[in-house]
């Protein structure tokens, strides 16, 4: 199977080795960060440093300055870590590519906390009035140019061959924020859907027109939620448990809403690279196929998002019902040529099974899978790499 490893441009930059120890590994392929959010992260083996911090989400590229003059929102160039004016991404794939791996751009869209901490009114609001600087909301207009002009130029860069685009949809309330402080109630993706429905004055007329009132929902929403605080959390899933804290009628118009704002941004998103990429560009989403769904992995319905881009990376750590949950709805649907990517994490520290990798991709594979992506060959330690190439090497 082709696997593509993920890395961030500090990883290859300034660093002679790190590309022919990435090929050595047995990749064809790096998915490398063109549009990152705020991350601190180790580089286990780099010459100058140990740890790089990004302050903020930002371009790891010289943003282009026609394509975003005369509007507010606008990507961030990288903070201390690279210099003004300097294109860490470029670098970084001209030395991949000269070390013989393809490289396809890694963009992160409808995450960015410096953009709404700027910017409040483009973000989630949820049924207590509450903000997600963290998550701006994919149904303002504003919002929605901003992420497909961050596609195409992101996306698109010289040395990239296609792209990978996460969080090509709903945000909400799941994050991992700085210094994060919610686990003390434990809320399973039920509750995670309800505390991620916005309510902002878009969302609010989306309501509207699918036959809710907008201020009745969110005092539905708030009382749904009582006995999940009372009770010190719920780790109900699954879309049943949606509809029975909210009613299966009131749960079915958000998620018609919702799904219809995904789908209009998924098109654009893709729609706005492939007008601004070569021929045989390819372009994948980040992708969960619980609709309902949001996050990293933007839930999708698997037919339509098949129809709009060229495959999807799939989170597939977490054992075999893991995969199969996920890849399963996926598989009647792969047309000809369509990528089904399994991504599974090989880093030991952060929970991967590097030891049991050909054994997951053989799995996945006999559930749909035609690829692997693994996360993260620069966060990796050295004995997760050579685990890692003696199991890719295991597969051939």
């Amino acid at each position: 199977m082709r696997a593509s490893a993920f890395l961030y441009p500090w990883d290859v930059t300034g660093d002679p080795e790190a590309a022919g120890r990435t090929a050595a590994l047995g990749v064809r392929q790096v998915t490398l960060a063109s549009a990152y959010h705020s991350t601190r992260a180790l580089t286990p083996r780099h010459p100058a440093h140990r740890v790089v911090t990004a302050e903020h989400a930002a371009v790891l590229y010289p943003p282009e300055p026609g394509r975003w003059e005369g509007r507010d929102l606008r990507p961030y160039p990288a903070g201390a870590w690279a210099p003004a004016g300097d294109d860490p991404f470029g670098r970084a794939a001209e030395a991949l590519a000269d070390a013989g791996l393809e490289v396809h751009s890694w963009v992160v869209l409808a995450h960015n906390s410096r953009l709404g901490a700027e910017h409040p009114d483009i973000c989630v609001v949820n049924a207590y009035g509450d903000r997600y600087p963290w998550a701006p909301c994919i149904a303002r207009p504003a919002v929605r140019a901003y992420l497909g002009g961050l596609a195409a130029e992101a996306a698109v860069r010289p040395g990239a061959a296609g792209t990978e685009l996460e969080s090509c949809g709903w945000y909400g309330f799941a994050h991992l924020h700085a210094h994060d402080k919610v686990g003390g109630v434990g809320l399973g993706d039920a509750a995670q859907y309800l505390m991620s429905l916005c309510f902002c004055p878009d969302c609010r007329a989306g309501y509207a027109e699918e036959g809710l009132d907008p201020g009745e929902l969110a005092a539905l929403v708030r009382r749904a939620l009582e006995p999940v605080w009372a009770a010190g959390g719920s780790g109900a899933a699954g879309w049943p448990e949606v509809e029975k804290l909210l009613g299966a009628g009131p749960a079915a118009a958000t998620l018609a809403w919702r799904t219809r704002v995904a789908r209009a941004v998924q098109e654009e998103a893709v729609g706005a690279v492939r007008a601004a990429a070569p021929p045989g560009f390819r372009v994948l989403l980040h992708a969960d196929p619980a609709p309902y769904r949001s996050g990293a992995n933007a839930g999708v319905d698997p037919r339509h998002v098949l129809g709009v881009a060229d495959g999807v990376v799939l989170p597939c750590t977490g054992g075999a019902a893991a995969r199969e949950a996920v890849l399963r709805p996926f598989a009647p649907h792969r047309g000809e040529g369509a990528v089904l990517a399994a991504n599974l994490t090989v880093v030991s520290g952060m929970g991967g099974d590097p030891g049991g990798l050909a054994a997951d991709a053989a799995h996945a594979a006999s559930l749909g899978a035609t690829e692997l992506r693994l996360y993260h060959a620069g966060l990796a330690s050295d004995a997760d790499l050579r685990v890692v190439a003696e199991q890719l090497a295991a597969l051939d």
